[in-house]
């Protein structure tokens, strides 16, 4: 996999207002902002992004992604 493929799929079953992904192939790290994720916790965020590459993660097509979940008031309070 590569990291577009990773952000397709992210894309595809989240309504991103800004998604990033960066990776060497079997590592990757993702910065998603979503206004799905307001009032949930960062674990409730999290399960959400793995629900959109859940077959990828069972069969092992991609090993690990570390996420960055932003609702896009707190992206904008970032900078």
């Amino acid at each position: 996999m590569d990291p577009e493929q990773i952000a397709t799929l992210i894309r595809q079953g989240l309504n991103c207002t800004h998604l990033q992904v960066a990776g060497d192939g079997r590592h990757f790290e993702a910065v998603v902002v979503s206004a799905e994720f307001a009032g949930k916790s960062r674990i409730l965020r999290h399960q959400r992004v793995n629900q959109t590459i859940k077959p990828q993660l069972d069969s092992g097509e991609l090993h690990a992604l570390s996420l960055k979940t932003y609702t896009p008031e707190e992206w904008s309070a970032r900078g």
